[in-house]
This record gives structure tokens, sequence and C-alpha cells, in this order.
């Protein structure tokens, strides 16, 4: 018998666990012995506020990130095949998202292990949620591309595409862009695109505001600056 792959959401921000998750979800993370995380550090900070059964010098901490080799993921599964149970974190959000952790999935439905997901927040579908946008059709484009030439011919591409299909887009950028990303957004796009900027979702500061591009260019721009935002538009 092999192990469960538990996907375990965290918050978005500095929020404690009690305060997001339910409690079904602490109750499943608290006996875990192995983790899959992005960060060692940041994962420990969350299971210490969390709660564990076990000290955490006791816990298993594998790291999967960006600098991960598709050769080092076999090893991640070792638990599971050998019938333990794994915790699979992301740094924000749900796992397997615009997250690393989706390559462990996938190998793990390959291999025919049992993956749970547990319910937890996710900022894209907050931030649909509180849009006023297309929520029976979207799609999430994940980072578009950072030079300006290339940003602004992928952003009209977008926007044609919501015309033609009616269909919201969904996209992110490194916090510290998120200006240069509205100031493209408002330079490539027509003026009555609607453009939705949700910020800090969930979290004391949390903005979501839903304008045509034309309104848009007659307000001082919002305060987004190295905070976790979402942008959406619909042509």
């Amino acid at each position: 018998m092999t192990g469960t792959l538990y996907l375990i959401p965290v918050p978005l921000g500095p929020s404690t666990p009690q305060e997001v998750l339910h409690p079904g979800v602490l109750a499943t993370l608290r006996p875990l012995r192995h983790f899959v995380v992005e960060q060692a550090k940041s994962a420990r900070a969350f299971l210490k506020a969390a709660g564990t059964d076990l000290p955490l010098q006791e816990l298993q901490l594998a790291e999967l990130n960006e600098h991960t080799r598709p050769a080092e993921l076999d090893r991640l599964l070792s638990p599971l095949r050998a019938g333990h149970d794994i915790g699979l974190l992301s740094e924000a959000g749900c796992p397997a998202v615009a997250d690393p952790g989706a390559d462990l999935v996938a190998l793990a439905q390959r291999e025919n292990i049992r993956v749970v997901p547990l319910i937890g927040p996710s900022s894209l579908l907050l931030a649909l949620m509180a849009s006023g946008l297309n929520g029976q059709r979207f799609a999430f484009q994940g980072y578009l591309p950072a030079k300006d030439g290339e940003r602004l011919k992928a952003l009209r591409d977008l926007e044609a595409e919501s015309r033609k299909r009616q269909q919201t887009q969904l996209f992110i950028e490194t916090p510290y862009r998120n200006r240069a990303m509205f100031d493209a957004i408002l330079l490539a796009c027509q003026g009555n695109t609607r453009l939705c900027v949700a910020t800090d979702l969930s979290l004391p500061g949390e903005s979501v505001r839903t304008r045509t591009i034309t309104e848009w260019k007659k307000q001082t721009p919002p305060d987004i600056e190295r905070r976790p935002t979402v942008f959406l538009l619909l042509a």
C-alpha cells in the first residue's frame, strides 16, 4: 500500500492557520511526518503555527522549487512508496496551482498514488469571485513577458482572445513589477475593456476594484507595488 499525497493550502499572507484553514485541514496536517515544501524555513514557521503532533525537529522536509532538477522528483515520492503519507505545501495559497508542486502531483498520478486536495484559499478564485467579471469562462495565464514590447503584445493578444470568447483573463506579476504591469495594461488595452486589480486577498489591506480602462486612467493608480496582486481583464 502506498501513502497519500495531501495538498495542504497555506494562508496568502501574515494570517494564522487557524484564521484561514478549516479545522479538518489542520487535523489532517498534524499527524504527518513527511512534507514536500518550497522553502524549508517558511514551511517550518507555518507548521509551528498550525501545530503538529510531532516535534518540529522530527519532521522530514524536502524542498521542491524552481531549483529542483527533474531527476530529483522521483526521490521525493519515496516516503509514499514506503506507505507514508506526505503533505505538499506551497509558499502561499493552494499547492500545484502556479506552483512547482504540480510536477510532483503529476508524477504521483502516473504511479496511481492517491492525491487528496484540501480546502483553502486560492487568490485566483477569490479575485474572480469579487471581480464582477465572467466567472463562467475564464483562463489563468500565469506570468506575462517582462520585456516591454513582448508584454504589450501579450496583453493585446489576451484582450483579443477575451473579446472573441467573452472570457476573463487572469494573470499575475512579480510584486515589485506590479506598477509596470498596471501601466502596460492601460497602454495596451482599449477604453471599454474592464480591468480588475485584486491585492492582498484575505489580508487586512485587501482591495478588489474593477473599472474600465478609461475609468482607471482618470484615477490615482492603485497602491500595488510589492503587494501580491492578481490582474483580471474582460474585453
